[in-house]
């Protein structure tokens, strides 16, 4: 099989779109904003990336998030990853899931669970 272009993770090595790669990691961007009296927009300003990419992360609907906007959250929110993230090995989630594939376009830090 040839290599792709850019690097893929999956959660277990399946597919994709499979049900096991899905809604395993559980984010609590509403706790920690709630716990801190910040807002999104408040957040998103002061990370440095867009409000529809930090609601798309809120809402469970990201599949990916880079490290480096993972480290910009985290330093704002004075918290460590996993007070913002959290395995399900059930595979229920409070607020979403993130994994999958790395952002294609340049400037976005987060990828939506849709097709691009």
């Amino acid at each position: 099989m040839p290599r792709r272009g850019r690097a893929e993770s999956h959660l277990d090595g399946n597919a994709e779109g499979s049900d096991m790669a899905r809604a395993r990691i559980a984010v609590r961007l509403d706790d920690l904003l709630a716990d801190r009296g910040m807002t999104l927009t408040e957040l998103a300003d002061q990370v440095g990336i867009t409000i529809v990419n930090l609601s798309i992360l809120k809402n469970g609907r990201a599949r990916a998030i880079r490290f480096t906007t993972l480290a910009s959250i985290c330093q704002v929110l004075v918290c460590q990853p996993g007070d913002l993230l959290s395995y399900q090995p059930d595979g229920h989630t409070r607020e979403g899931a993130v994994g999958g594939s790395p952002p294609e376009q340049g400037g976005a830090a987060i990828r939506s669970g849709g097709r691009g």
